[in-house]
């Protein structure tokens, strides 16, 4: 092996160190490797910067704002709200009006957002019905991944992998293509949650907190609020007794949620972390303060939080700005308007910065504010992503696995080298995150397939289900995460029902992916 090899191997390997034991961010964490291969001559500086520019990078910037528009005016919650039954109901039922619903908006919006509006309408709801909230948030959470399989804008490693195709002089991916594995994925998926959850979930673990505050709370005015902490939580990575939460935010932690375990003594010594549920005692005033605030990701006290007044008529311009941008980017891409248009390139970046623009301009979101509404890390992440992709190429080292992933593969050829590439990124994907194991992978398949000597689509279409579809863990996947503390669900939760589906999206996906894309001579 040459230095070049052995040196992206040793730092491939620090990286994937770094982020599983979670000590910074995962942006900073990928920059730090980027600017390592720069420094010893592996990348130039314009490879290392190339990234920054992309447009599949640049698109999931515009895509957070048009997600932010829709989730501040409320839309998603008021067509939610009125498909649930206000009572003679039962988990299967709710769950096959609901997780529907779900994934038909998770395929064209951020899942964060998604899961964010639907987990405190669905927990609150849950109480009033008498059915017990964890039966549906990890659902939630799933039904949102499923959907976003389904469109290239379904989740931010579909753009990914779109943009790492066209700077490869691919033609990258259309708005639909994914549909065609997508959509038999969620059915099947979707039928599996709703068909086994009850039995596979856990009943809801009892509250100890609002039972014992709840004769305080009548005394005080004070009440059981919960939190998740956002990116720009200002504790993060703080031990809880150097940071004055109660001075800052009027409100008294009581239990902290994090990891699957639960804290409720030494408090002090928590480190707090992105995704950490707290559980609060708190009054009106603090729900009113920061229940729209970007500090914290999600709040629920057991009634409505809070929000900015929206009029009527933005709620449905929002809805409308969508469909706009949907039908625009599909239409855009058919060669008809590809002749009339030649000098303007109407494809999902095209639409996605009007969208943006102008629901900026129709205060959709403060847009003074815009800055904050948008993932940094995610984005610094991703653009890292294709520098890390091209230090493997330059090096040789992705023609190395290429060529050790064919030997393996043996007899059963490209099909079970598509099999391996999953199996490969889908573990890096519930180890660390989508957008890192994306990175990971593109240079692998584009590698891979040029050792069978076939058409490179398959694999790639491989990657973005692959590194999208973590079930087995919570930190597979930001959402996951989300609800594991809302649902105060336990690590084995997520293995008991992410397992099955880990291996049921894996059969469908490495079985029907080259009947679609087929493995025809590159």
């Amino acid at each position: 092996m040459t230095f070049e090899i052995i040196f992206v191997l040793i730092g491939l390997a620090a990286m994937l160190t770094a982020l599983i034991m979670d000590k910074m961010r995962p942006g900073i964490v990928l920059l730090s490797l980027v600017v390592a291969f720069m420094a010893v001559g592996i990348i130039t500086p314009q490879q290392m910067v190339a990234g920054f520019s992309n447009r599949g990078m640049i698109t999931v910037a515009l895509l957070f704002l048009v997600s932010e528009g829709i989730r501040q005016s409320g839309a998603l919650g008021t067509v939610v709200k009125k498909l649930l039954p206000d009572k003679g109901t039962t988990v299967t039922k709710a769950q096959l009006r609901i997780l529907p619903i779900v994934s038909a908006f998770s395929a064209f919006l951020n899942n964060t957002p998604v899961v964010v509006i639907f987990a405190p309408i669905l927990k609150n709801w849950s109480k009033k019905v008498g059915l017990s909230c964890t039966k549906f948030l990890i659902p939630l959470s799933y039904a949102t991944i499923l959907g976003g399989l389904c469109t290239l804008i379904g989740t931010s490693t579909n753009l990914v992998v779109h943009g790492m195709m066209i700077d490869k002089g691919f033609d990258g991916l259309k708005m639909f293509d994914l549909a065609f594995i997508g959509i038999p994925i969620t059915v099947a998926g979707l039928a599996f949650i709703i068909l086994t959850s009850k039995k596979l979930l856990p009943a809801e673990r009892p509250d100890s907190i609002e039972e014992e505050e709840a004769e305080r709370t009548e005394e005080t005015g004070q009440h059981v609020v919960e939190v998740v902490l956002a990116s720009r939580f200002p504790g993060l990575k703080r031990k809880l007794k150097t940071f004055d939460f109660k001075r800052r935010y009027g409100a008294e932690i009581k239990e902290i949620r994090q990891g699957g375990q639960v804290f409720t003594e030494n408090l002090g010594e928590v480190r707090l972390q992105q995704g950490d549920t707290l559980v609060l005692l708190a009054d009106d005033a603090f729900t009113k303060t920061w229940g729209d605030s970007s500090v914290f990701l999600m709040m629920t006290n057991g009634k409505e939080i809070p929000t900015r007044p929206m009029p009527e008529w933005k709620k449905w311009t929002a809805l409308a700005l969508l469909i706009i941008m949907i039908v625009g980017a599909t239409i855009g891409e058919l060669p008809l308007f590809q002749e009339k248009f030649p000098r303007v390139k109407m494809d999902m970046f095209f639409f996605a910065s009007v969208t943006a623009v102008v629901m900026a301009w129709l205060k959709l979101f403060p847009p003074k504010k815009y800055t904050k509404y948008i993932s940094w890390d995610i984005l610094i992440t991703i653009a890292c992503a294709f520098a890390i992709s091209a230090a493997m190429e330059e090096s040789g080292l992705a023609a190395m696995i290429a060529e050790f992933i064919k030997d393996v593969s043996g007899s059963l050829g490209a099909w079970g080298a598509l099999a391996l590439l999953y199996l490969v990124t889908l573990v890096i994907t519930e180890l660390i995150t989508n957008n890192a194991a994306a990175a990971l992978a593109f240079p692998l398949a584009l590698e891979t397939a040029a050792k069978f000597g076939v058409d490179p689509m398959p694999f790639f279409i491989a990657i973005c289900i692959a590194a999208s579809a973590g079930f087995a863990t919570p930190i597979g996947y930001q959402t996951n995460l989300i609800v594991q503390g809302a649902g105060n669900y336990k690590f084995t939760d997520f293995i008991k029902i992410g397992l099955p589906m880990d291996f049921i999206v894996m059969v469908i996906a490495v079985g029907l992916i080259p009947l679609i894309w087929p493995f025809t001579a590159a």
